[in-house]
């Protein structure tokens, strides 16, 4: 899911992420592909999800922290709904498509994941751009961006999701998912 504008501000970065999740969710609930490609393109936006939360949880958070009157609330929120969502994703990541909770679970993601995202598009994104300058929201948006360069693929619940320890662990955790990745020839 990384953008390819040229517009690099948050709002565009996290708009972007989240309208790639949505076709992929689109996709999985068409109901037309295989079980190898729904097994695929679920492991895909499980990574795809992690790299978006991990760099939310560096830099977004922070700046909602940092910029926004009611910002620890709002932080604080947010982080509840991905952990849930990762635990979510926890236990759909070891389960095939022939596995009874595996629809289940995918539902519950798709559905916690869209009330997330509506969230931050309707609350949390337009009160960051109100109060961060053009140059805050640009150099959020490319710290992001380069955040999910180095971000884990894999959910891992029990991780730190606030920094400094989420931006100390969180490369030597990506090193040994990008590991399991490739020696499982996980969709990424």
């Amino acid at each position: 899911m990384t953008t390819t504008r040229h517009d690099t501000d948050l709002v565009s970065v996290i708009t972007e992420d989240h309208r790639a999740v949505e076709r992929v969710f689109t996709e999985l609930e068409a109901g037309d592909t295989g079980p190898e490609r729904r097994k695929d393109l679920t492991d895909h936006v499980i990574a795809e999800l992690v790299r978006h939360s991990v760099a939310e949880e560096q830099f977004m958070y922070p700046a909602a922290r940092k910029h926004l009157p009611d910002g620890d609330a709002v932080a604080d929120h947010e982080i509840a709904e991905h952990a849930e969502a990762e635990r979510v994703m926890k236990d759909l990541e070891g389960r095939q498509p022939d596995d009874p909770r595996f629809e289940e679970l995918l539902g519950k993601l798709i559905t916690d994941v869209r009330h997330h995202v509506d969230e931050e598009e309707t609350d949390l994104l337009p009160k960051l751009q109100a109060a961060c300058s053009p140059e805050e929201l640009r150099d959020l948006g490319e710290k992001v961006l380069r955040a999910k360069k180095i971000a884990p693929t894999r959910p891992h619940p029990a991780a730190p999701d606030r920094p400094p320890a989420n931006l100390i662990l969180a490369p030597g955790t990506a090193f040994v998912d990008k590991i399991r990745d490739a020696l499982t020839r996980r969709e990424t």
